[in-house]
This record gives structure tokens, sequence and C-alpha cells, in this order.
């Protein structure tokens, strides 16, 4: 957590350190995480620099900027490749092709 927090903080240009704000940053990573992995339909890896990590950062800074509603809107095309990425990756897995 402490890496992607770092990740977080960087991508929203906060250079202080506060606890306070950590720990809602903690909040709203975890909650982000959880969309993403529900929209994906199986749990992503945000460690990586790939879609799920770039869209967990934007969703961060759409939930600090209090616009979280206008998210869905902005990013769906995204959100959308990325559930169906992970249903191919489950056929050909169902499949045995990987």
């Amino acid at each position: 957590m402490d890496e992607l927090l770092g990740a977080v903080k960087n991508y929203l240009d906060i250079t202080y350190e506060d606890d306070q704000t950590d720990e809602k940053l903690k909040g709203i990573i975890e909650r982000g995480k959880a969309y993403l992995d529900d929209v994906a339909g199986e749990k992503q890896d945000y460690e990586k620099e790939e879609a799920p990590r770039m869209l967990l950062l934007d969703y961060c800074r759409y939930a600090r900027d209090s616009a979280l509603e206008l998210f869905e809107e902005n990013f769906g095309a995204d959100l959308r490749s990325l559930r169906m990425e992970a249903q191919v990756k489950d056929y050909a897995k169902r499949k045995g092709y990987i």
C-alpha cells in the first residue's frame, strides 16, 4: 500500500506529509481498487504501469476532487476495455490457450 500511496500522492502533486491526508487517500485507493476489480470481474494488478493503475490514479483524482460521478462518464471506454480484456483472458484460460 505504501508504494501505491506514494504513486497516488505523486500523481496528485501532494508534496506535504499529513497523516489525515494519507488515511483519506488510503480509503480512496481501497474503494477505487474494489470498484475497478468489480468492473473488470477479477482482481487487477495495480503495481504495473498498465491500464488498471492508470484508471486507479484517475479514480483517486476524481474522488479527491469530489467529482466521482463524472469518472464513469469520462472513462467509460477505458472501463469497458478493462472488462473486455479480463473476459478475453478468462476465455483463453478456460480454453487452455494460456
